[in-house]
């Protein structure tokens, strides 16, 4: 993991839920906002591999940094681990819906149950997070929410219906909320990744790797830190007249 640059103080008193923390840019942005003082909590369903990201940069930033494992796709699970950390704070800031799955298929290969586990990990859980997060944020007066999207969920790609279908979702939750949300000073934003240098993208085989790679306008694929500093843009008070866009990081991506 990269270290992030110094952003020392930016989120200083916010705290902090990232859901899918473990790895990829769910890591990057919460090493990036732990290196800007916020206080966090980092959720994912893989224990040892979220309490061992969190001592990292406990020790690492001298903040505070803790685990809170439940699977974002079971709404009981989400239930109890939103009221494990209201009994640790009574408020929050700052919620990143970032947890999500890619399983691709072409139309005909598509099953009941990829359906089914795809929006439920990459929409269902976006609603289930945001709906108790908003109860915390009204208690501080306002808040943002910061969705995970992708360009595909925007212009959509083969083989890719439903994992795009399940993320042009996850805009229509974005736009939606924000228009909801913003009499009670919450913000609501979506970021849209292209290619990024995750172990994601790596599994793709090196043919396709190729082809994304050259479908790319800046001639390179983008870093999960690149994703993590438009996520601590729009978390920070540098967003604050900011709310119901959604925001590219693609390199100039053309699918």
């Amino acid at each position: 993991m990269n270290t992030a640059s110094s952003v020392s103080g930016m989120l200083s008193g916010q705290k902090v839920l990232i859901t899918g923390a473990a790895r990829g840019i769910g890591a990057a942005i919460a090493e990036r906002f732990a290196s800007a003082g916020a206080t966090l909590w980092l959720n994912g369903r893989d224990g040892p591999s979220v309490s061992a990201l969190a001592e990292l940069l406990n020790q690492r930033y001298g903040v505070s940094c803790s685990p809170l494992i439940f699977d974002v796709a079971d709404e009981q699970q989400v239930k109890a681990g939103f009221r494990q950390l209201f009994s640790q704070s009574k408020t929050l800031d700052v919620l990143v819906n970032n947890a999500g799955v890619l399983d691709d298929a072409l139309l005909g290969m598509v099953t009941q149950r990829q359906i089914q586990q795809t929006f439920a990990a990459n929409t269902f859980s976006t609603l289930y997070c945001s709906q108790y997060a908003v109860r915390m944020m009204q208690r501080a007066g306002h808040g943002s929410i910061i969705n995970l999207s992708s360009i595909i969920g925007r212009v959509g790609n083969s083989g890719q219906a439903v994992y795009g279908g399940s993320k042009a979702a996850v805009i229509g939750i974005t736009q939606s909320l924000a228009k909801e949300l913003a009499s009670s000073n919450i913000r609501v934003n979506a970021i849209a990744p292209g290619f990024i240098d995750t172990a994601m993208a790596h599994s793709i085989g090196e043919e396709r790797f190729q082809q994304r790679l050259d479908s790319i306008a800046m001639g390179r694929i983008g870093s999960a830190d690149e994703v993590a500093k438009v996520a601590l843009f729009l978390a920070s008070d540098l967003s604050s007249y900011v709310t119901g866009q959604i925001i590219g990081v693609d390199g100039g991506m053309l699918i």
